[in-house]
């Protein structure tokens, strides 16, 4: 009797380390499993959806991020162009993609402007998209065609209020970083100017090179050329800092104080994106940012990094969306 006293006692303990252990594991297995995913992430290819057509420096800068980030995790990170309704048509397709790491977005000003701009959208993108890293901003460079009078930005300033109207402001379109650089300039100066929209950066550019329009505020890597051959005159940079891909070049905030309207680029993913996935490519990201060869690729094209965590990319996407809802209800400015 006490034999099998003894072991029905020795049999409840067991079964009582066993429940225990069992609880311990089940705790324990999701971090196992985030674990494990990350190290397993990515088991295929990835698609990053670029919302404006190939060949420009927002493609050129996707390409780049893409090609590190497949040598660092050893699968194709691909480019796919998806152009349209101002970027949101590639933003919804990833907005609507599922949350695995497998599809994401490359982030632009677009995004930030058009919470505003458009008065319906199918998506809120700060609700909508995980915020992952950012990789740079680049300046616009406010010019003009060589035989305009103003060499500076603050001749520029005396020239409009001198001449009320006779300025014509050439912009990549609608709603594009350009456009909004020259309303945030326009309302910060209170000078006049016409805006002169086009189907893009090339088409404007064309029209400055000619004379046909006065003032431009076009991406660097579009126009630094032109500038450094002498067939453009650069007044300022949009940026907060000066380039060192043209270090001659003030900043418009040197003159106007306050004054910065840069584009950044980023990465985004699906909202509900697994943490350690983003922490990855995060960390990924950023290590390509501190790339001695890497960093000279984007700083050819004007660019200066924006390192950081994912929550600083957040902000600094909350805060431009802000920033430019701000400018285009001061300058009533509506999509066609």
């Amino acid at each position: 009797m006490a034999s099998r006293r003894k072991l029905d006692f020795v049999r409840r303990t067991i079964s009582r380390r066993g429940a225990a252990r069992l609880a311990v594991g089940a705790l324990a297995l999701p971090a196992i499993l985030r674990c494990a995913r990350a190290n397993t992430y990515p088991v295929r290819p990835v698609r990053i959806i670029i919302g404006f057509a190939a060949g420009g420096s927002t493609d050129v800068t996707g390409r780049l991020i893409a090609q590190w980030l497949s040598e660092r995790l050893g699968q194709p990170f691909v480019v796919e162009n998806r152009p349209g309704a101002g970027t949101n048509i590639g933003t919804e397709a990833v907005i609507n993609a599922p949350a695995d790491g497998t599809t994401l977005l490359f982030v632009t000003p677009a995004n930030a402007i058009n919470a505003t701009l458009y008065d319906k959208l199918p998506f809120n993108f700060i609700r909508d998209i995980e915020p992952v890293c950012g990789i740079m901003r680049v300046p616009n460079v406010m010019q003009v065609h060589p035989t305009f009078p103003a060499k500076t930005v603050a001749e520029l300033i005396a020239y409009a209020k001198a001449n009320p109207g006779k300025i014509s402001h050439a912009s990549a379109g609608i709603g594009s970083s350009s456009h909004l650089a020259g309303e945030l300039f326009k309302v910060m100066t209170g000078i006049e100017a016409v805006h002169v929209p086009y189907r893009g950066n090339a088409p404007a550019l064309t029209d400055l090179l000619a004379g046909q329009v006065q003032l431009g505020f076009e991406s660097m890597p579009s126009s630094v050329e032109y500038i450094r051959s002498g067939r453009m005159r650069a007044l300022g940079l949009s940026t907060a800092k000066r380039s060192q891909a043209l270090p001659d070049v003030p900043t418009i905030g040197e003159t106007v104080p306050g004054y910065e309207s840069s584009p950044f680029y980023g990465i985004g993913a699906p909202k509900g994106t697994p943490s350690e996935i983003v922490t990855l490519l995060n960390r990924e990201i950023n290590a390509g940012l501190a790339d001695p060869n890497l960093n000279a690729r984007f700083a050819d094209l004007g660019g200066m990094m924006l390192p950081g965590s994912a929550a600083d990319f957040g902000r600094l996407i909350a805060d431009e969306t802000e920033k430019w809802a701000g400018v285009i209800r001061t300058a009533n400015i509506k999509t066609q």
